[in-house]
């Protein structure tokens, strides 16, 4: 496509740090095949759900699909544009050189969280699972004055880098590409949980046509490899 005939004017969006590292290369590959400028802003879920609420004129949003849910209910995105980006799994950090913790079982993962001298997690999705888990094992009173929650739009994975916190869980897509750490595999299958992350149209959107294609392009065949790349799968 010839670069001169694009509209100079970027298309924005806004989202979840769990996306920022697939998004930001998405985005650099869909410049480079349109000429269609792209510029997205990340920053922690709760802040960008709260964002769009407010109306800021972003063309496009991509967040876990349950908080689109609710900006679909109060009118601040358009639902029939909704599609599934992409699936991220949990996992946990330790500091690097650090040896990792046993999570192959449920069993075997309580006792990892248990034994640990403190606990990060994310005011995201993977945050609130782990506390639903430590309310199931009936220990939520117990690891209390050992969790830590991030700042929203700070990595749990940084916490754990600098020493804050001696285990850190949230999804893999926001600890792989983290330095100073190591990450184990998925959590066990039993107690595992994915999240899908979707783009949608913000209600303020002034190039639905434009928009829709990198959506398209978002969620398609041809964006799956940097997907799988930055700990994600394609939806």
């Amino acid at each position: 496509m010839d670069v001169q005939h694009i509209e100079g004017d970027a298309i924005t969006g806004i989202s979840s740090m769990a996306t920022r590292h697939v998004l930001t290369a998405l985005a650099g590959a869909y410049e480079r095949q349109s000429g269609q400028r792209v510029r997205i802003e990340s920053t922690g879920g709760v802040d960008a759900a709260r964002r769009v609420l407010a109306g800021e004129p972003f063309d496009f949003v991509v967040l876990a699909s349950q908080a689109l849910e609710g900006l679909a209910a109060a009118g601040r995105i358009d639902p029939g544009s909704q599609i599934g980006i992409a699936r991220s799994r949990m996992a946990i950090a330790v500091k690097a050189g650090e040896p990792l913790p046993e999570t192959g079982t449920e069993t075997a993962l309580r006792e990892a969280l248990l034994s640990a001298r403190s606990i990060g997690y994310s005011t995201g999705p993977s945050g609130s699972h782990l506390l639903r888990l430590f309310e199931r094992w009936g220990v939520a009173e117990r690891v209390a004055p050992r969790i830590v929650q991030a700042p929203p739009g700070v990595p749990v994975g940084t916490l754990v880098a600098r020493g804050e916190v001696a285990l850190g869980v949230q999804q893999l897509s926001e600890l792989i590409d983290l330095p100073g750490i190591d990450v184990t595999d998925a959590l066990p299958p039993e107690i595992e949980a994915t999240t899908l992350f979707s783009a949608a149209l913000c209600a303020p959107c002034r190039r639905h046509e434009a928009t829709r294609a990198l959506l398209a392009f978002l969620a398609s065949p041809e964006a799956g490899p940097a997907k799988l790349l930055h700990g994600m799968e394609p939806a």
